[in-house]
């Protein structure tokens, strides 16, 4: 039975001052009133601070609007008021609060995501070894075969995609950097699973498992065999299991023993049915893989050597 998935720039003191007068946080002393209890406590049950988890309840709202502008585009207090539940003024409250830190921008009454979420995720990825040493050789399979390939990696029980490369002909596909998926729903993420410590899978995988498509294996212990066949014969492939009409063929990409991520190649499902064309596709992914391998140990390397003293 499927179980469907329902430049650096710090904000100014002023701002981070409003905020703060919004959402209650920041004032009293430097310990944040750690020095009386019964203060401290009092403020947290306020706030909506989590007992021993220290997380802010105003924190995670400020994120569920972001959340809300990612779904519906633009929108304004009212709507995102109705999509959280709550006032339209404490909506508008956290869109000011987002937009005077500069990832929220406000045009005629509505406001939208800013630009400060693409700097900030393409610092991410452009820091990561993984991704420098995989664009090169990445490049060179989409060329070859013609396919989408992309590399992913784990992160919080999901497959995210940190770069892709295809022909032009192949945008409309949309595969774009940041992009999440369940780990069991597609070769790329299988791999990945089947890697995983033995305790950490078997916690992903006590939790009902969604299904994208119909073929999405959502059976614990079927998942689990074919996990176990990955593991073994070291790729992976399926079809129309993350979305119909396209599959998957994957494989590891390993650095010392340490697993880094996946690489795969994404194409017609029907294509991967060819007589040959999957075993194709996998030496063609070993081989990159290696490659992979090869330019993030140089990357190490050089990390390793460089003198800290020296501007490049």
């Amino acid at each position: 039975m499927c179980v469907r998935e329902v430049g650096h720039r710090q904000p100014t003191r002023d701002a981070d001052d409003r905020i703060g007068e919004r959402s209650g946080v920041g004032d009293g002393p430097a310990d944040g009133g750690r020095g009386d209890p019964e203060r401290y406590s009092r403020r947290q049950e306020s706030e909506g601070m989590s007992q021993g988890t220290g997380s802010l309840k105003t924190v995670e709202r400020a994120f569920d609007v972001v959340d809300v502008l990612g779904r519906l585009g633009s929108a304004g207090p009212a709507a995102v008021a109705d999509e959280l539940d709550v006032t339209r003024s404490t909506a508008h409250d956290y869109l000011v609060s987002l937009a005077e830190a500069g990832y929220v921008s406000r045009e005629d009454g509505t406001y939208r995501l800013g630009y400060r979420f693409l700097q900030r995720g393409s610092r991410v990825k452009y820091g990561e070894q993984f991704f420098r040493a995989s664009r090169a050789p990445l490049a060179d399979l989409a060329s070859e075969t013609g396919e989408i390939a992309q590399i992913g990696v784990e992160e919080a029980g999901e497959w995210v995609l940190v770069h892709a490369e295809h022909e032009r002909r192949l945008a409309c596909m949309g595969p774009y950097p940041g992009m999440r998926t369940p780990l069991h729903t597609h070769a790329g993420g299988k791999v990945l699973l089947a890697s995983l410590p033995e305790a950490r899978r078997d916690r992903l995988l006590a939790d009902p498992l969604a299904c994208r498509t119909e073929q999405t294996t959502t059976d614990a212990g079927a998942l689990r065999r074919e996990l176990e066949r990955i593991a073994e014969d070291g790729y992976a492939t399926d079809a129309d299991e993350q979305s119909v009409g396209i599959g998957f063929v994957a494989c590891p990409v390993t650095f010392d023993g340490t697993v880094l991520g996946s690489v795969s190649v994404a194409c017609p499902s029907g294509r991967l049915k060819r007589p040959g064309y999957c075993g194709e596709l996998e030496g063609q992914l070993n081989a990159i893989a290696d490659e992979i391998s090869i330019n993030y140990r140089e990357l190490q390397h050089r990390e390793m050597s460089r003198d800290p003293y020296q501007f490049e």
